[in-house]
Protein backbone atom coordinates (compact mmCIF):
# COMPACT_ATOMS: atom_id res chain seq x y z
CA UNK A 1 0.00 0.00 0.00
CA UNK A 2 1.22 3.97 -1.16
CA UNK A 3 1.54 5.41 2.48
CA UNK A 4 2.37 8.56 0.54
CA UNK A 5 -0.48 9.47 -1.69
CA UNK A 6 -0.35 12.21 -3.96
CA UNK A 7 -4.20 13.30 -2.98
CA UNK A 8 -3.97 15.26 0.16
CA UNK A 9 -7.11 15.52 2.97
CA UNK A 10 -8.92 19.12 3.49
CA UNK A 11 -7.54 21.21 6.08
CA UNK A 12 -10.10 21.94 8.58
CA UNK A 13 -9.87 24.85 11.51
CA UNK A 14 -11.86 26.11 14.24
CA UNK A 15 -12.84 29.32 13.18
CA UNK A 16 -12.99 31.34 16.96
CA UNK A 17 -14.82 34.15 14.37
CA UNK A 18 -17.92 31.80 13.68
CA UNK A 19 -16.96 28.98 16.83
CA UNK A 20 -16.97 26.32 14.50
CA UNK A 21 -14.58 23.77 12.56
CA UNK A 22 -14.40 24.90 8.95
CA UNK A 23 -12.69 23.77 6.12
CA UNK A 24 -9.83 26.21 5.41
CA UNK A 25 -9.99 27.63 1.79
CA UNK A 26 -7.34 30.28 1.36
CA UNK A 27 -8.26 33.65 -0.47
CA UNK A 28 -5.35 33.07 -2.77
CA UNK A 29 -4.24 29.46 -3.00
CA UNK A 30 -0.82 30.72 -4.55
CA UNK A 31 -0.44 33.11 -1.79
CA UNK A 32 -1.55 31.58 1.49
CA UNK A 33 -1.51 34.33 4.89
CA UNK A 34 -0.86 33.87 8.22
CA UNK A 35 -0.17 35.78 11.20
CA UNK A 36 0.90 35.35 14.38
CA UNK A 37 1.32 37.78 17.16
CA UNK A 38 4.92 37.81 18.51
CA UNK A 39 6.63 38.40 21.41
CA UNK A 40 7.35 42.16 23.28
CA UNK A 41 11.00 41.55 23.75
CA UNK A 42 11.59 43.33 27.63
CA UNK A 43 12.60 39.40 29.09
CA UNK A 44 12.86 36.16 28.61
CA UNK A 45 10.06 33.81 26.94
CA UNK A 46 8.12 31.37 29.24
CA UNK A 47 6.80 28.37 28.62
CA UNK A 48 3.64 30.07 27.98
CA UNK A 49 5.11 32.43 25.53
CA UNK A 50 6.39 29.36 23.72
CA UNK A 51 3.33 27.17 22.94
CA UNK A 52 1.97 28.96 20.15
CA UNK A 53 5.00 29.56 18.54
CA UNK A 54 5.77 25.59 18.58
CA UNK A 55 1.75 25.27 17.36
CA UNK A 56 1.91 28.08 14.69
CA UNK A 57 5.12 26.34 13.64
CA UNK A 58 3.27 23.07 12.97
CA UNK A 59 0.60 24.85 11.46
CA UNK A 60 3.36 26.94 8.68
CA UNK A 61 4.95 23.03 7.96
CA UNK A 62 1.67 21.80 7.28
CA UNK A 63 0.45 25.22 5.35
CA UNK A 64 3.99 24.78 3.45
CA UNK A 65 3.02 21.03 2.40
CA UNK A 66 -0.11 21.40 1.00
CA UNK A 67 0.19 24.72 -0.58
CA UNK A 68 3.86 24.34 -1.36
CA UNK A 69 6.47 26.45 0.44
CA UNK A 70 6.94 29.45 -2.57
CA UNK A 71 3.04 30.17 -1.87
CA UNK A 72 2.97 30.74 1.94
CA UNK A 73 3.74 33.55 3.88
CA UNK A 74 4.00 33.74 7.65
CA UNK A 75 4.76 36.77 9.55
CA UNK A 76 5.11 36.69 13.32
CA UNK A 77 5.70 40.24 14.59
CA UNK A 78 8.06 41.54 17.38
CA UNK A 79 6.67 44.44 19.82
CA UNK A 80 9.48 46.47 20.80
CA UNK A 81 7.83 49.29 21.76
CA UNK A 82 6.01 49.21 25.45
CA UNK A 83 5.67 50.52 29.06
CA UNK A 84 7.08 47.26 30.12
CA UNK A 85 10.17 47.64 27.77
CA UNK A 86 10.80 51.40 28.68
CA UNK A 87 10.66 50.21 32.69
CA UNK A 88 12.86 47.57 32.27
CA UNK A 89 15.27 49.35 30.12
CA UNK A 90 14.75 52.04 32.79
CA UNK A 91 15.91 49.58 35.64
CA UNK A 92 18.60 47.95 33.89
CA UNK A 93 20.22 51.18 32.86
CA UNK A 94 20.15 50.87 29.19
CA UNK A 95 19.11 52.34 26.47
CA UNK A 96 15.55 50.90 25.21
CA UNK A 97 17.22 49.80 21.99
CA UNK A 98 20.35 47.59 23.59
CA UNK A 99 17.21 45.63 25.95
CA UNK A 100 15.21 44.71 22.95
CA UNK A 101 18.10 43.98 20.52
CA UNK A 102 19.29 41.57 23.52
CA UNK A 103 15.98 40.38 24.23
CA UNK A 104 14.76 39.34 20.68
CA UNK A 105 18.11 37.55 20.19
CA UNK A 106 17.33 35.48 23.47
CA UNK A 107 14.22 35.03 21.69
CA UNK A 108 15.52 33.59 18.50
CA UNK A 109 17.92 31.56 20.08
CA UNK A 110 15.22 29.60 22.70
CA UNK A 111 12.36 28.98 19.69
CA UNK A 112 15.35 27.80 17.62
CA UNK A 113 16.03 25.43 20.39
CA UNK A 114 12.34 24.63 20.04
CA UNK A 115 12.98 23.72 16.59
CA UNK A 116 10.66 26.47 15.32
CA UNK A 117 11.22 27.85 12.00
CA UNK A 118 11.61 31.52 11.34
CA UNK A 119 8.94 33.39 10.10
CA UNK A 120 9.20 34.45 6.85
CA UNK A 121 8.59 38.24 7.60
CA UNK A 122 9.16 39.65 11.52
CA UNK A 123 8.91 43.42 11.39
CA UNK A 124 9.09 45.46 14.46
CA UNK A 125 6.99 48.13 15.70
CA UNK A 126 9.39 50.84 15.56
CA UNK A 127 9.83 50.40 12.04
CA UNK A 128 6.07 50.68 11.15
CA UNK A 129 5.54 53.84 13.04
CA UNK A 130 4.69 55.60 9.53
CA UNK A 131 2.08 53.04 9.01
CA UNK A 132 0.37 53.04 12.03
CA UNK A 133 0.16 57.14 11.80
CA UNK A 134 -1.42 56.34 8.51
CA UNK A 135 -3.83 54.41 9.72
CA UNK A 136 -4.75 56.75 12.52
CA UNK A 137 -5.09 59.41 10.57
CA UNK A 138 -7.84 57.36 8.57
CA UNK A 139 -9.97 56.05 11.45
CA UNK A 140 -10.09 59.64 12.28
CA UNK A 141 -11.18 60.60 8.76
CA UNK A 142 -13.87 58.24 8.74
CA UNK A 143 -15.14 59.02 12.43
CA UNK A 144 -14.02 55.93 14.04
CA UNK A 145 -11.60 57.59 16.20
CA UNK A 146 -11.14 60.81 17.91
CA UNK A 147 -8.59 63.24 19.35
CA UNK A 148 -8.62 64.07 23.13
CA UNK A 149 -5.80 65.99 24.82
CA UNK A 150 -2.63 64.93 22.73
CA UNK A 151 -4.31 60.85 22.89
CA UNK A 152 -5.96 59.42 19.56
CA UNK A 153 -8.56 57.09 20.94
CA UNK A 154 -10.77 54.48 18.73
CA UNK A 155 -14.39 55.31 18.98
CA UNK A 156 -16.00 51.29 19.96
CA UNK A 157 -19.54 52.99 19.72
CA UNK A 158 -18.82 53.31 15.83
CA UNK A 159 -18.60 49.95 15.26
CA UNK A 160 -21.98 48.53 15.42
CA UNK A 161 -20.41 44.92 15.38
CA UNK A 162 -17.48 45.33 18.13
CA UNK A 163 -17.14 42.20 20.44
CA UNK A 164 -18.21 39.89 17.08
CA UNK A 165 -14.87 38.11 17.53
CA UNK A 166 -15.20 37.13 21.48
CA UNK A 167 -18.95 36.78 21.46
CA UNK A 168 -19.13 39.34 24.05
CA UNK A 169 -21.87 42.58 24.36
CA UNK A 170 -20.45 46.48 25.03
CA UNK A 171 -22.42 45.70 28.01
CA UNK A 172 -20.58 42.38 29.19
CA UNK A 173 -17.62 43.86 28.03
CA UNK A 174 -17.49 46.72 30.32
CA UNK A 175 -18.74 45.06 33.23
CA UNK A 176 -15.76 42.77 33.13
CA UNK A 177 -12.98 44.81 31.49
CA UNK A 178 -10.40 46.32 33.54
CA UNK A 179 -10.69 49.71 31.70
CA UNK A 180 -9.01 52.86 32.10
CA UNK A 181 -11.24 55.68 33.56
CA UNK A 182 -10.22 58.93 31.70
CA UNK A 183 -12.48 62.33 31.91
CA UNK A 184 -11.41 62.59 27.81
CA UNK A 185 -13.03 59.39 26.60
CA UNK A 186 -16.43 59.42 25.19
CA UNK A 187 -17.08 55.96 25.63
CA UNK A 188 -15.51 53.65 28.79
CA UNK A 189 -14.44 51.06 26.37
CA UNK A 190 -12.68 53.47 24.16
CA UNK A 191 -9.10 52.33 23.50
CA UNK A 192 -5.89 54.29 22.68
CA UNK A 193 -4.37 54.34 19.12
CA UNK A 194 -1.77 56.85 20.25
CA UNK A 195 -0.75 58.71 23.51
CA UNK A 196 1.56 61.25 24.40
CA UNK A 197 5.09 60.57 25.66
CA UNK A 198 7.36 62.34 28.74
CA UNK A 199 10.76 62.86 28.41
CA UNK A 200 12.06 59.96 29.19
CA UNK A 201 9.92 57.87 27.26
CA UNK A 202 10.65 56.87 23.34
CA UNK A 203 8.71 59.26 21.31
CA UNK A 204 7.78 60.12 17.47
CA UNK A 205 6.01 63.25 15.58
CA UNK A 206 2.43 62.28 16.07
CA UNK A 207 -0.22 62.06 13.95
CA UNK A 208 -3.28 64.38 13.83
CA UNK A 209 -1.62 67.64 13.88
CA UNK A 210 -0.76 66.99 17.51
CA UNK A 211 2.12 69.10 18.54
CA UNK A 212 3.45 66.63 21.61
CA UNK A 213 5.60 63.36 20.61
CA UNK A 214 4.09 60.39 21.51
CA UNK A 215 3.53 56.61 20.66
CA UNK A 216 1.84 53.84 19.19
CA UNK A 217 -1.15 52.08 21.48
CA UNK A 218 -0.45 48.07 21.36
CA UNK A 219 -3.46 47.62 19.51
CA UNK A 220 -2.66 49.40 16.42
CA UNK A 221 0.61 47.99 15.63
CA UNK A 222 -0.41 44.75 14.89
CA UNK A 223 -3.28 45.99 12.78
CA UNK A 224 -0.25 48.00 10.74
CA UNK A 225 2.36 45.37 10.16
CA UNK A 226 -0.49 42.73 9.60
CA UNK A 227 -2.15 45.38 6.64
CA UNK A 228 1.63 45.64 5.38
CA UNK A 229 2.85 42.80 4.56
CA UNK A 230 -0.32 40.58 4.26
CA UNK A 231 -2.94 42.64 2.70
CA UNK A 232 -5.83 44.50 3.81
CA UNK A 233 -7.79 40.90 4.55
CA UNK A 234 -5.65 37.36 4.89
CA UNK A 235 -5.97 34.05 5.74
CA UNK A 236 -5.32 33.23 9.38
CA UNK A 237 -4.36 34.95 12.17
CA UNK A 238 -3.00 32.89 15.34
CA UNK A 239 -2.26 33.86 18.86
CA UNK A 240 -3.40 32.28 22.47
CA UNK A 241 -6.86 32.36 24.08
CA UNK A 242 -6.15 35.45 26.30
CA UNK A 243 -5.37 37.23 23.17
CA UNK A 244 -9.39 37.12 22.04
CA UNK A 245 -9.76 39.98 24.08
CA UNK A 246 -9.12 43.16 24.05
CA UNK A 247 -6.14 42.82 21.58
CA UNK A 248 -7.39 40.77 18.28
CA UNK A 249 -11.19 42.39 18.92
CA UNK A 250 -9.44 45.58 18.82
CA UNK A 251 -7.33 44.76 15.46
CA UNK A 252 -10.57 43.71 14.16
CA UNK A 253 -12.18 47.18 15.01
CA UNK A 254 -8.99 49.19 13.61
CA UNK A 255 -8.78 46.95 10.80
CA UNK A 256 -11.89 46.91 9.48
CA UNK A 257 -13.07 50.35 9.94
CA UNK A 258 -9.78 52.10 8.39
CA UNK A 259 -10.26 49.86 4.99
CA UNK A 260 -14.04 49.45 4.81
CA UNK A 261 -13.57 45.44 4.86
CA UNK A 262 -15.79 43.16 6.65
CA UNK A 263 -13.59 40.93 7.70
CA UNK A 264 -9.03 41.73 8.70
CA UNK A 265 -8.73 37.42 8.61
CA UNK A 266 -11.23 34.59 7.44
CA UNK A 267 -10.11 32.15 10.11
CA UNK A 268 -8.85 33.20 13.73
CA UNK A 269 -7.11 30.52 15.53
CA UNK A 270 -6.50 30.62 19.35
CA UNK A 271 -4.48 27.47 21.07
CA UNK A 272 -5.27 27.36 24.99
CA UNK A 273 -3.97 28.25 28.56
CA UNK A 274 -1.30 26.34 30.22
CA UNK A 275 -0.53 25.53 33.54
CA UNK A 276 2.47 24.92 35.32
CA UNK A 277 1.89 21.67 38.07
CA UNK A 278 -1.79 22.12 37.69
CA UNK A 279 -1.61 25.83 38.49
CA UNK A 280 -1.44 28.91 36.69
CA UNK A 281 1.73 30.14 35.85
CA UNK A 282 2.65 32.70 38.49
CA UNK A 283 5.71 34.65 39.91
CA UNK A 284 4.45 34.42 43.12
CA UNK A 285 3.50 31.32 43.26
CA UNK A 286 7.39 30.30 42.12
CA UNK A 287 6.39 28.28 39.26
CA UNK A 288 6.56 30.71 36.80
CA UNK A 289 9.39 29.49 34.13
CA UNK A 290 10.67 30.33 31.29
CA UNK A 291 12.41 28.45 28.30
CA UNK A 292 15.79 29.68 29.13
CA UNK A 293 15.65 28.55 32.48
CA UNK A 294 14.42 25.05 31.19
CA UNK A 295 17.24 24.80 28.05
CA UNK A 296 19.94 25.97 30.56
CA UNK A 297 19.53 25.71 34.40
CA UNK A 298 18.14 22.83 37.02
CA UNK A 299 14.85 24.40 37.73
CA UNK A 300 12.72 21.44 37.11
CA UNK A 301 13.36 17.60 37.39
CA UNK A 302 16.82 18.91 38.48
CA UNK A 303 18.26 18.57 34.96
CA UNK A 304 18.28 21.26 32.08
CA UNK A 305 16.11 19.90 29.04
CA UNK A 306 16.50 19.18 25.50
CA UNK A 307 14.71 21.87 23.18
CA UNK A 308 12.60 19.25 21.49
CA UNK A 309 11.84 17.14 24.35
CA UNK A 310 9.85 20.72 25.82
CA UNK A 311 8.60 20.62 21.81
CA UNK A 312 7.33 17.60 22.46
CA UNK A 313 5.37 18.35 25.49
CA UNK A 314 4.11 21.59 24.05
CA UNK A 315 2.61 18.91 20.95
CA UNK A 316 0.89 15.92 23.11
CA UNK A 317 -1.83 18.28 23.78
CA UNK A 318 -4.20 19.51 21.31
CA UNK A 319 -3.66 23.07 20.66
CA UNK A 320 -7.13 24.79 21.88
CA UNK A 321 -6.85 22.18 24.73
CA UNK A 322 -5.36 23.64 28.23
CA UNK A 323 -2.21 22.39 28.81
CA UNK A 324 -0.61 21.31 32.40
CA UNK A 325 3.40 21.64 31.78
CA UNK A 326 4.87 19.30 34.24
CA UNK A 327 8.21 17.61 35.19
CA UNK A 328 6.44 14.35 34.49
CA UNK A 329 5.42 15.01 31.03
CA UNK A 330 9.28 16.28 30.41
CA UNK A 331 10.19 13.24 31.64
CA UNK A 332 7.73 11.10 29.28
CA UNK A 333 8.20 12.89 26.45
CA UNK A 334 12.12 12.42 26.98
CA UNK A 335 12.04 9.03 27.23
CA UNK A 336 9.81 8.57 24.21
CA UNK A 337 11.98 10.91 22.34
CA UNK A 338 15.01 8.46 23.39
CA UNK A 339 13.25 5.54 22.29
CA UNK A 340 12.94 6.77 18.85
CA UNK A 341 16.05 7.87 18.65
CA UNK A 342 17.61 4.58 19.07
CA UNK A 343 15.36 3.16 17.10
CA UNK A 344 16.27 5.05 13.84
CA UNK A 345 20.14 5.33 14.98
CA UNK A 346 19.69 1.82 14.80
CA UNK A 347 18.27 1.88 10.89
CA UNK A 348 19.99 4.96 10.29
CA UNK A 349 20.76 3.91 6.58
CA UNK A 350 16.84 3.30 6.10
CA UNK A 351 16.07 6.98 6.76
CA UNK A 352 16.94 9.11 4.35
CA UNK A 353 15.01 12.31 3.07
CA UNK A 354 11.75 11.75 2.37
CA UNK A 355 9.69 14.39 0.67
CA UNK A 356 6.31 13.27 1.62
CA UNK A 357 4.61 11.92 4.86
CA UNK A 358 2.51 9.03 5.64
CA UNK A 359 -0.84 9.93 5.07
CA UNK A 360 -1.86 8.94 8.63
CA UNK A 361 0.11 11.90 10.17
CA UNK A 362 -1.25 14.44 7.56
CA UNK A 363 -4.48 13.71 8.04
CA UNK A 364 -4.33 14.24 11.72
CA UNK A 365 -2.85 17.54 11.15
CA UNK A 366 -5.35 18.75 8.96
CA UNK A 367 -8.12 18.12 11.33
CA UNK A 368 -7.81 21.01 13.32
CA UNK A 369 -3.89 19.93 14.26
CA UNK A 370 -4.32 16.90 16.15
CA UNK A 371 -0.99 16.43 17.36
CA UNK A 372 -2.07 13.15 19.60
CA UNK A 373 -3.38 11.53 16.75
CA UNK A 374 -0.51 12.42 14.98
CA UNK A 375 1.90 11.07 18.15
CA UNK A 376 -0.42 8.11 17.80
CA UNK A 377 0.29 7.58 14.66
CA UNK A 378 4.03 7.51 14.95
CA UNK A 379 3.81 5.14 18.24
CA UNK A 380 2.09 2.84 15.40
CA UNK A 381 5.35 2.92 13.40
CA UNK A 382 7.89 2.58 15.91
CA UNK A 383 6.17 -0.46 16.71
CA UNK A 384 5.90 -1.77 13.68
CA UNK A 385 10.01 -0.40 12.91
CA UNK A 386 10.80 -2.43 16.44
CA UNK A 387 9.11 -5.55 14.43
CA UNK A 388 11.50 -5.44 11.63
CA UNK A 389 9.58 -3.08 9.61
CA UNK A 390 12.34 -0.57 7.74
CA UNK A 391 9.56 1.38 5.90
CA UNK A 392 7.80 2.00 9.59
CA UNK A 393 11.04 3.49 11.02
CA UNK A 394 11.05 5.57 7.26
CA UNK A 395 7.86 6.57 8.51
CA UNK A 396 8.93 7.53 11.61
CA UNK A 397 11.81 9.60 10.73
CA UNK A 398 9.86 11.44 8.22
CA UNK A 399 6.87 11.94 10.68
CA UNK A 400 9.39 13.37 13.31
CA UNK A 401 11.48 15.69 10.97
CA UNK A 402 8.17 17.04 9.23
CA UNK A 403 6.86 18.04 13.36
CA UNK A 404 10.43 19.95 13.70
CA UNK A 405 12.23 16.60 15.06
CA UNK A 406 14.69 16.34 12.20
CA UNK A 407 16.39 13.08 11.87
CA UNK A 408 20.07 14.78 12.31
CA UNK A 409 18.86 16.11 15.38
CA UNK A 410 17.51 12.31 16.68
CA UNK A 411 20.70 11.23 15.43
CA UNK A 412 22.69 13.10 17.69
CA UNK A 413 20.45 12.87 20.87
CA UNK A 414 21.15 8.97 20.14
CA UNK A 415 24.56 9.49 19.80
CA UNK A 416 24.97 11.10 22.97
CA UNK A 417 22.45 8.50 24.63
CA UNK A 418 25.45 6.06 23.82
CA UNK A 419 28.18 7.95 25.37
CA UNK A 420 26.42 8.27 28.31
CA UNK A 421 26.63 4.46 28.60
CA UNK A 422 29.99 4.12 27.45
CA UNK A 423 31.44 6.93 29.78
CA UNK A 424 30.35 4.01 32.75
CA UNK A 425 29.61 1.27 31.01
CA UNK A 426 30.17 -1.38 34.25
CA UNK A 427 27.47 0.51 36.07
CA UNK A 428 25.39 0.81 33.62
CA UNK A 429 25.83 -2.69 33.09
CA UNK A 430 25.13 -3.63 36.92
CA UNK A 431 22.07 -1.27 37.08
CA UNK A 432 20.14 -2.34 34.35
CA UNK A 433 20.59 -5.72 36.32
CA UNK A 434 19.34 -4.63 39.56
CA UNK A 435 16.46 -3.33 37.63
CA UNK A 436 15.72 -6.54 36.18
CA UNK A 437 16.03 -8.63 39.50
CA UNK A 438 13.28 -5.83 40.84
CA UNK A 439 11.19 -6.21 38.01
CA UNK A 440 11.38 -10.40 38.87
CA UNK A 441 10.65 -9.40 42.33
CA UNK A 442 7.39 -7.62 41.28
CA UNK A 443 6.39 -10.41 39.24
CA UNK A 444 6.79 -12.26 41.82
CA UNK A 445 4.62 -9.96 43.78
CA UNK A 446 7.37 -9.73 46.42
CA UNK A 447 7.08 -5.70 47.18
CA UNK A 448 9.40 -5.75 49.81
CA UNK A 449 12.54 -7.12 47.51
CA UNK A 450 11.44 -4.92 45.04
CA UNK A 451 11.42 -1.24 47.10
CA UNK A 452 14.42 -2.94 48.94
CA UNK A 453 16.12 -2.79 45.76
CA UNK A 454 15.26 0.60 44.75
CA UNK A 455 16.06 2.41 48.23
CA UNK A 456 19.37 0.67 47.73
CA UNK A 457 20.13 1.99 44.19
CA UNK A 458 18.87 5.26 45.60
CA UNK A 459 21.36 5.83 48.60
CA UNK A 460 23.84 5.21 45.94
CA UNK A 461 22.22 8.30 43.19
CA UNK A 462 20.77 6.29 40.89
CA UNK A 463 16.57 7.03 40.42
CA UNK A 464 14.13 4.75 38.94
CA UNK A 465 11.07 5.83 37.08
CA UNK A 466 8.52 3.26 35.85
CA UNK A 467 6.32 3.94 33.04
CA UNK A 468 4.45 2.66 30.75
CA UNK A 469 5.41 1.79 27.16
CA UNK A 470 3.73 4.04 24.64
CA UNK A 471 4.22 1.45 22.08
CA UNK A 472 3.76 -1.56 23.78
CA UNK A 473 1.71 -0.61 26.55
CA UNK A 474 4.25 -2.75 28.85
CA UNK A 475 5.75 -1.56 32.00
CA UNK A 476 9.09 -0.65 31.97
CA UNK A 477 12.27 1.42 34.01
CA UNK A 478 14.40 4.12 33.29
CA UNK A 479 17.09 5.30 35.59
CA UNK A 480 19.28 8.37 35.85
CA UNK A 481 21.99 9.78 38.12
CA UNK A 482 21.79 12.55 40.66
CA UNK A 483 24.64 12.71 42.79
Amino acid sequence: MDRFPADKPTLRLTNTLSRQKEDFVPEDPANVRMYVCGPTVYDYAHIGNARPVVVFDVLYRLLRHLYGAEHVKYVRNITDVDDKINARAAAEGISIRELTEKTAAQFHADMRALGALDPDIEPRATEHIGEMKELIETLVEKGHAYVAEDHVLFDVGSMEDYGKLSGRSLEDMQAGARVEVAPYKKGPMDFVLWKPSAGNEPGWPSPCSIERSGRPGWHIECSAMAGKHLGKTFDIHGGGVDLVFPHHENEVAQSRCSHDAPLMAHYWLHNGFLQVEGEKMSKSLGNFVTVHELLETQKIGGRAWDGRTIRLVLLMTQYRQPLDFTEKSLQEADRLLDRWAELIAANESECGPANDLPVEVVEALCDDLNTPRAIAALHGFAREGRQGDALAVRRLAASLAFLGFETEAMLTRAAKGEEAKQADPELAIRVEGRIADRLAARAARNWAEADRIRDELAGEGIVLKDYKDGDTGEIRTSWEVKR
